[in-house]
């Protein structure tokens, strides 16, 4: 098994399966625009990059003249419905139990009151030591200078920080930082463009990491 003192999770698709909620929100924007609606797994296939690529992705050819209505239409809905269906993905509650005594940082291009929020009515707020949202600073995903803070406040070696995610970003994040990189292929992610970046690990489910780090 190898060791991990620092261990960096993204949230969508990694922790919390917030698929159908964020897919309602875009949904309800583009009904309200009168734009035709899309399938649930095509506006997943957006998540990933934030909230306003999202919508960018989810308008196609009436970017960019719809883009501001819909944000706000979209940032108004998502707040009041975001814990609609969202639920944690099996495993996590065991997972955070089971690596207590890590570091752990969630860290995620959704905007960070979205996270806290969800965060705290799912109650896995206390298990984390930092939550870093897309707009907590100046740098988003896959950017190294992300991580680069953390390695030093926790005083952790490269090679015994790991980021765990879903998404291609994930990955990036890591290889750009030289940490170490887990996928999980059971998010909201492609897993063949998970698997295209070949991850230092891959993992069907998060309870996966147990058997694999100390």
């Amino acid at each position: 098994m190898e060791k991990i003192d620092l261990m960096i999770f993204d949230f969508d698709g990694t922790i919390v399966n917030t698929g159908d909620d964020l897919a309602a929100a875009v949904n309800h924007s583009l009904d309200r625009l009168g734009i035709p609606v899309l399938k649930n797994e095509d506006i997943i296939g957006y998540v990933g990059d934030g909230v306003k690529k999202l919508i960018e992705r989810s308008l196609g050819n009436v970017f960019p003249e719809k883009f501001d209505e819909a944000l706000s239409i979209f940032m108004e809905y998502y707040g009041e419905h975001l814990l609609d269906s969202t639920e944690l993905y099996p495993g996590v509650l065991e997972i955070l139990h089971h690596f207590k005594n890590q570091v752990k940082v969630i860290i995620t291009n959704k905007l960070y009151s979205y996270t806290l929020r969800i965060a705290e009515e799912l109650d896995i707020a206390k298990y984390f030591d930092k939550i870093i949202g897309m707009d907590s600073n100046h740098y988003k995903k896959p950017d190294s200078r992300l991580l680069d803070p953390l390695i030093e406040e926790y005083g952790v070696e490269r090679h015994h920080t790991i980021v765990i995610g879903d998404g291609t970003n994930d990955i990036l994040l890591a290889k750009n930082a030289g940490v170490v990189s887990c996928a999980l292929l059971n998010g909201l992610g492609s897993r063949d463009k998970l698997l295209q970046l070949k991850p230092d690990y891959i993992c069907e489910t998060i309870i996966e990491l147990m058997r694999l780090f100390d």
